[in-house]
């Protein structure tokens, strides 16, 4: 039985990893819509949460944080990061989710983190 086990609870962590890549997903869409939002107001991209009118870069289910990079007048990069202790800080080659938008291309990295 502890061999089944040992077979099992490994397959059960990555499938609930993967599963929860979904808040992951949300907040990354949530803050392509509010960044959308945010240049059509101004003259860049946000490159803050707060900014975004935001009360915290947290992920709904808390499993993740957001934050921008090459923010500028055409694009920025948000990265969702798993927060530490939580399940999908050991989601191997997906703790960092990437949404990018140039020049109103959109890109999103790892393709095997978008995965549903």
């Amino acid at each position: 039985a502890s061999g089944l086990a040992a077979l099992a609870v490994p397959s059960w962590l990555d499938s609930l990893r993967s599963a929860r890549r979904a808040d992951a997903h949300a907040i990354l869409l949530k803050a392509q819509l509010d960044q959308e939002k945010y240049r059509g107001n101004n003259t860049s991209y946000a490159s803050t949460t707060t900014a975004l009118g935001w009360a915290s870069a947290n992920s709904a289910d808390g499993y993740y944080t957001v934050a921008f990079s090459g923010v500028g007048a055409t694009g920025y990069t948000s990265t969702a990061t798993a927060v530490s202790g939580t399940s999908q800080a050991g989601d191997s080659g997906c703790t960092a989710i990437v949404l990018s938008q140039s020049a109103g291309n959109t890109t999103t990295t790892p393709a095997a983190c978008w995965k549903k």
